[in-house]
């Protein structure tokens, strides 16, 4: 990188507090909340057409996708964390073979997580070129 492509006050040092952290929680926070609309969405599930959606494998499938949203967001500290995620939306995209609106919290949910990689893409840039604020301090 040449020297142009960085801040005014240069590359800086490691920032004094990992960013990266922060990520990690905003991640778990997204899982989580994914996982309680997953969740809701069982109710839903069981209450259309007098409940003929109510199958094994439909409860199966949203109740493990929930679980799997719950317990990922207790391991985002780990680099395959957001991968898996990203992966679990896959599968979440998948529900409209159960029903329309398990698609459509998926496409919700698609939309936040692209908003979650942007901010992450923009803030690994910011780091490279030494612009956030903590890689100046001390």
């Amino acid at each position: 990188m040449s020297d142009e492509n960085y801040g005014p006050l240069g590359k800086g040092h490691e920032p004094a507090k990992d960013p990266m952290k922060g990520l990690n929680g905003v991640v778990a926070g997204v899982l989580f909340l994914e996982a309680i609309t997953i969740f809701l969405s069982l109710t839903v599930i069981l209450k259309i057409d007098d409940g003929q959606l109510w199958t094994t494998f439909n409860w199966g499938y949203i109740t493990a996708l929930g679980v799997a949203h719950t317990v990922l967001a207790f391991l985002t500290r780990f680099k395959w964390a957001l991968p898996v995620a990203v992966i679990l939306q896959v599968f979440l995209l998948a529900g409209i073979f159960i029903h329309w609106s398990v698609f459509a919290i998926g496409v919700m949910f698609a939309v936040v997580w692209w908003f979650v990689l942007t901010l992450r893409r923009n803030m690994i840039e910011r780091m490279k070129r030494g612009l956030l604020t903590t890689q100046h301090l001390g």
